[in-house]
């Protein structure tokens, strides 16, 4: 029927309920909101799909009213996780329905519009670091020169042993440099087994901890190879780990710190205004203290740190890296809770 090719290729979600309120079509935008088919959902009560409190009110008035009805921003639960929304409650006398109800999940759109300004301040973050590179490795390598030659016309060990230092003091700031900068090259990307990444860095973090820190761990093996290469991604997972174990220790034992790394599959993804098919997330949990509110905003420009020794170089590292892999990184933390969600491509 023409009708329903019409609503299948919405990207409004779409479900027509019968007088009972009960389900009697839901449209491919439906069925992946709510991730069912049509056919399990048939003549279940809406109420078994998706919860929210005044919605089964705005159903039965509009149907007794015969009126249309819309209510924005609600917060509607899905498979037990909340989604915030729009949706219009409309009756209708065709065949076996008698409403129609549309729902224009704001969730993506809020996060799009995060991930812009996220994407923009990693840009600047890269200007930046580019910047302060040429700016700052001109002179280092004209006074490392000079102290080169300079302990060569000195006779005097005591006197040399400036000269080192100059030359191993130039040679560290030249290397921070380098690591805020990140990886030039491309990344030579191949299928690989992101549990296995993922296991290596426990075992390197477990090595450096000496096993005191618990990780939990919580993965969808229906996962397929996703196109990465392996040692950056390595160094970005790391360097997300490592955060998360130095939030716990600045605050307690590492033996009361947990880890949980999650993996799962997300369908239908925007990554930077690409619309991806299938996408690797992972999640990195930790129990620590959270970020300071005034610092979330900002944790992925270099140089920003809470912790006095921190570089705050590990972070924008990582955003980085995954940049490369066409990804992205985000964060939600509050206290007790910091989750850094992974977003990998696996099809575009």
């Amino acid at each position: 029927m023409i009708e329903q090719f019409v609503l299948d290729n919405l990207n409004t979600a779409v479900i027509a309920l019968d007088p009972e309120l009960r389900v009697s079509y839901l449209n491919h935008a439906a069925e992946n909101l709510l991730d069912i088919s049509e056919r399990r959902s048939y003549s279940q009560p809406l109420e078994t799909l998706l919860t929210q409190p005044a919605l089964e009110d705005d159903l039965k008035r509009a149907q007794s009213q015969q009126q249309p009805f819309t209510r924005r921003k609600a917060c509607i639960r899905i498979n037990s996780e909340p989604v915030t929304v729009d949706y219009t409650v409309t009756p209708v006398d065709y065949s076996d329905f008698s409403i129609l109800l549309e729902i224009h999940p704001r969730d993506r759109l809020q996060r799009i519009t995060r991930e812009a300004s996220l994407i923009a301040k990693q840009e600047t973050a890269k200007s930046l670091a580019r910047g302060m590179a040429h700016e700052v490795k001109n002179p280092l390598g004209g006074i490392r020169g000079a102290a080169q030659l300079l302990e060569r016309q000195l006779n005097d060990n005591d006197q040399k042993e400036f000269t080192t230092i100059i030359i191993e003091e130039v040679d560290r700031l030249r290397d921070l440099v380098d690591q805020m900068l990140g990886p030039v090259k491309p990344p030579n990307l191949k299928a690989l087994n992101v549990h296995e990444v993922i296991e290596r860095v426990i075992q390197l973090t477990e090595a450096e901890t000496g096993g005191a820190i618990q990780f939990v761990r919580d993965y969808d093996p229906s996962i397929p190879e996703i196109p990465a290469d392996r040692e950056r991604l390595i160094q970005a997972i790391l360097n997300l780990v490592r955060n998360a174990m130095q939030a716990i220790e600045q605050h307690s034992p590492l033996s009361d710190g947990q880890i949980t790394i999650q993996t799962r599959v997300i369908r239908q993804f925007t990554i930077a205004n690409e619309r991806c098919r299938l996408v690797c997330n992972i999640r990195i949990i930790d129990n620590g203290p959270g970020i300071p509110e005034d610092m979330i905003e900002n944790i992925f420009y270099p140089m920003i740190s809470s912790r006095a020794e921190g570089t705050g170089l590990g972070l924008p590292m990582a955003q980085s890296i995954i940049s490369q892999h066409k990804g992205l990184i985000e964060c939600d933390s509050k206290p007790g809770r910091t989750c850094f969600n992974v977003y990998i491509p696996i099809a575009l």
